[in-house]
């Protein structure tokens, strides 16, 4: 990059807030997915909106690819600078505006960190449900970009489901707004859906409005334990219809029971197949209600054991051993690739036979664990990147795991988001018209392709 247009930058942000050092600009060529490193040739670090539509005004004109950040916790590598160019680190945009307690929303800057966000609506009462596994690190910004969702996927939804309205810096550096406060809102079209999950490809986002909802007056939670994988992916659907909708119901295979065990002796049955941890929340009454109705559900589905939480210690040894399978799993190996492929609820045993299967054939460890009641499954490769040959039944595993979730009626990402990590199989879920009609709407916002180039939608 030319030395007149990163004085230019400075002139923008400041001389503090361009980084151009290679020890700086080695420390955000990557982000959390492993395998993707690319160098950018500065980072910028925007303070306010008008900063973010100087840089991108400039950006555009000299053609100069955009990689908007935050935490970078991302796990598709949805922010590696693969052309070089600006890394646009969003941190500084750190305010919570204003937290609404009389219409239930909140506004904030995409630099605030999820979990801060949830500790202070905590004194009105209120929670942001979306709570990804990275929630204390990940940016709101990063969340709503990559569309996440979390445990309480299930009960509460994913991002998109309390975006309301967003102010965003399109490629060129004109600022719009869409949607805000109002419930109903159905002018237009929805600019605010499509900027919620577009991974950055589309503009900048500089501000979000979110709703929020009551927090729930208690939980409880139980593990029920399966000696067979069908009776527990019977028990994940007769749940459901059951017209029981718990806050989590997460599964773990054996693979990933036994390695937990190993790591963290919480107490787990290391031949079972499947293990089911489930919370409802809600009004103390209805919880009682709710919980007795899993349990009858868990004993008609054959569980062969039922283990309730019968106090707040008890339910955290529940949780605790949830937290701790990707820990657990990374302990194995040098290097970890958590996946997201979704799949119809009714469908997850045979995801997990799938994600099985392919370990089997390739000869690779995966472990796999996720949110039962969504259908959105974690299969987590664990190897050693460093060996090309191990690498190359790595990829051929993850080709099966992924057209084993198409095949299934299921989808490539639950909540990670496509990034690059899974571009090469997006025409197999979209068609190529599918795909086209995605490059059109990316064209007309961002037609030099500045934006997160190459990413989610491929070239343009």
């Amino acid at each position: 990059m030319q030395n007149q247009i990163i004085v230019a930058f400075k002139k923008i942000v400041g001389d503090e807030h361009v980084l151009t050092n290679k020890e700086d600009l080695l420390c955000y060529s990557y982000d959390a997915t492993p395998g993707y490193s690319h160098m950018p040739d500065v980072v910028i670090s925007p303070g306010n909106t008008a900063e973010v539509s100087q840089v991108l005004a400039l950006a555009n004109k000299e053609k100069i690819p955009v990689y908007p950040r935050g935490s970078g916790t991302n796990l598709s590598a949805g922010t590696v600078p693969m052309k070089g160019g600006i890394v646009l680190l969003m941190t500084r945009f750190r305010e919570i505006i204003e937290i609404d307690a009389a219409n239930l929303v909140a506004v904030a800057e995409p630099g605030v960190v999820v979990s801060n966000l949830n500790k202070a609506v905590e004194e009105f009462g209120l929670i942001y449900p979306p709570d990804p596994g990275t929630v204390a690190t990940a940016t709101l910004g990063g969340t709503v970009s990559e569309n996440a969702g979390g445990l309480r996927g299930l009960k509460y939804g994913v991002s998109k489901h309390y975006v309301m309205g967003l102010e965003v810096v399109l490629a060129d550096g004109r600022v719009i707004h869409c949607g805000g406060k109002n419930v109903k809102d159905v002018a237009g079209y929805d600019l605010t859906k499509l900027f919620t999950g577009a991974e950055g490809t589309l503009g900048v986002i500089t501000k979000i409005t979110v709703k929020l909802v009551p927090a729930p007056e208690t939980k409880k939670a139980m593990m029920a334990i399966f000696s067979k994988l069908d009776n527990a992916g019977n028990a994940i659907s007769a749940i459901i219809a059951s017209k029981v909708i718990p806050a989590t119901l997460e599964i773990m295979d054996n693979a990933t029971i036994r390695t937990v065990e190993d790591y963290a002796h919480v107490g787990l049955p290391v031949n079972a197949e499947a293990v089911l941890l489930i919370e409802v929340d809600g009004i103390a009454e209805v919880v009682e209600k709710e919980a007795a109705k899993v349990i009858e559900v868990l004993k008609a589905n054959k569980a062969d054991d039922i283990q309730v939480a019968k106090d707040a210690a008890q339910r955290d040894r529940i949780w605790a051993a949830r937290r701790a399978a990707l820990p657990a799993l990374a302990k194995l190996r040098p290097t970890t690739f958590v996946e997201d492929a979704t799949v119809p609820r009714s469908k997850v045993p045979d995801m997990i036979r799938a994600v099985n299967n392919a370990a089997a054939k390739h000869k690779v460890t995966i472990g796999t664990f996720g949110h039962a009641g969504d259908g959105n499954m974690h299969p987590t490769i664990v190897c050693d990147l460093r060996n090309q040959e191990e690498m190359i039944r790595v990829h051929k595993a993850m080709d099966d795991i992924f057209a084993a979730a198409i095949a299934l009626g299921g989808t490539l990402s639950g909540e990670h988001g496509i990034g690059l990590g899974k571009l090469p199989y997006m025409k197999d879920q979209f068609g190529a018209d599918g795909m086209n009609v995605m490059q059109t709407i990316k064209k007309a916002l961002d037609p030099n392709c500045i934006l997160n180039s190459g990413k989610l939608v491929g070239e343009c």
